[in-house]
C-alpha cells in the first residue's frame, strides 16, 4: 500500500517544482525529500520525477500518481477536519433516547440548552421504555439514554457510565369524588380494597407498584393497564380505579382527579442517564450529561413540576 506521507511529499514537489522548495515548505531537509521520493519510486517500480539543472518535472507515471494523491489527501484532510469538529463539539451527532414521562418534562429542557450551546451537532431523540432502550444503547444504535430504575432490581447499565439525575416520587391519583380524596396524605394500606390502574404488568413501574402493595400487606386488584399516563388519569377520573403515578408524569393533571402524597414514604424511581463506556463514548455525550444534571437539579426544587398534593 502506498504511504500517505510519501504521496504528500511527491505532491508538494510537483507544486513547488523543485526538491529544495518542497523541503522548505514541508520543514524537511532536501536529502529527506529525496529519500522519500526514491522510496516511493522503489515501491511503485516507476520513475516519477525527471531531474533538471533548475528543478524537476513529473513523468507520465508521476502525473497520474499526483492526480490520485490529490484526491486522497483532500479526503484525509476532510476527515481530519470533521474529527476536529466532533472533538471540539462543533459538529457530529448525538443520538438520544428517553422514556416518555421524562420526554415531556426533563428532556425538552435539556435539548433546548444543548442546541443553544452546541448548534453544530445533529441531535436526534427517540422514546421508549427502559427495557426497549437499553439493548439499543448496548448495540451502538444510541449514544445516550435517559432511564429510570428502582432500588432492589437488577441494573442493566452497571457496566456503563451513569449519572444519577433525580429521585422521582410516586403519587396517589384518586377520583375527585373518592371518599379518601379530602385527606392530604394517605397510607398505601388504606387503598387495599381498591381497584387499581397501572402500567403493563411487565414494566418496571408496575412491578414496583405491586411490591409496594405487598409491603403494605395486600395484593393489588388490577382492573386496567395502560402505559400512557394520560390514559391512566382518564381511567382514574372515570372512577374505575386508583393509581400510583410518578411525579414526572404529572406535569399535566386533570381537574377531575386529585393527587395525594403517600405516608410515611412514597415509592420512588431513580432517574439516570447512561452512556457507553470506552471507545464508543462520543464527545458530545458528556456535554449532554452535564446539561441533564443541571436541568434535573432545577426540576427537583419544590413545586418545579407544579404537583400540589
Amino acid at each position: 500500500m502506498l504511504n500517505v506521507t510519501r504521496l504528500k511529499v511527491l505532491t508538494e514537489v510537483a507544486y513547488r517544482g523543485s526538491l529544495s522548495a518542497a523541503a522548505e515548505s514541508l520543514s524537511y531537509t532536501q536529502s529527506a525529500v529525496s529519500q522519500q521520493i526514491a522510496t516511493l519510486e522503489a515501491e511503485t517500480g516507476l520513475t516519477l520525477l525527471e531531474r533538471h539543472p533548475r528543478g524537476v518535472s513529473l513523468t507520465a507515471a508521476g502525473q497520474m500518481l499526483v492526480g490520485h494523491a490529490e484526491g486522497v489527501l483532500a479526503r484525509l484532510q476532510a476527515a481530519e477536519d470533521a474529527l476536529a469538529e466532533i472533538a471540539g463539539l462543533r459538529g457530529g451527532r448525538l443520538r438520544v433516547a428517553s422514556f416518555p414521562s421524562a420526554g415531556a418534562s426533563l428532556m425538552p429542557l435539556a435539548i433546548a440548552s444543548f442546541r443553544e450551546a452546541y448548534p453544530g451537532i445533529e441531535l436526534t431523540l427517540v422514546e421508549g421504555e427502559p427495557e426497549e432502550i437499553v439493548p439499543r444503547l448496548r448495540a451502538g444504535e444510541l449514544d445516550l439514554a435517559l432511564l429510570y430504575e428502582f432500588r432492589g432490581e437488577p441494573q442493566p447499565t452497571e457496566d456503563m457510565t451513569r449519572a444519577e439525575l433525580l429521585s422521582d416520587p410516586m403519587y396517589l391519583a384518586l377520583p375527585r369524588e373518592h371518599a379518601l380524596a379530602r385527606r392530604r396524605r394517605l397510607e398505601l394500606a388504606q387503598l387495599a380494597g381498591e381497584a387499581w390502574v397501572q402500567t403493563s404488568l411487565e414494566s418496571p413501574c408496575a412491578r414496583h407498584v405491586v411490591r409496594s402493595c405487598h409491603a403494605a400487606g395486600f395484593e393489588p386488584r388490577v382492573a386496567f393497564e395502560s402505559d400512557d399516563y394520560q390514559t391512566v388519569q382518564g381511567l382514574v377520573a372515570a372512577g374505575v380505579g386508583v393509581a400510583l403515578i410518578p411525579e414526572l408524569a404529572l406535569s399535566v393533571v386533570r381537574e377531575d382527579i386529585v393527587i395525594r402524597e403517600l405516608a410515611p414514604e412514597p415509592p420512588r424511581r431513580q432517574v439516570i442517564a447512561a452512556v457507553p463506556s470506552g471507545a464508543r463514548l462520543v464527545p458530545a455525550a458528556p456535554a449532554m450529561l452535564g446539561i441533564l444534571e443541571a436541568e434535573a437539579k432545577a426540576l427537583e426544587r419544590p413545586g418545579a413540576l407544579g404537583v400540589a398534593a
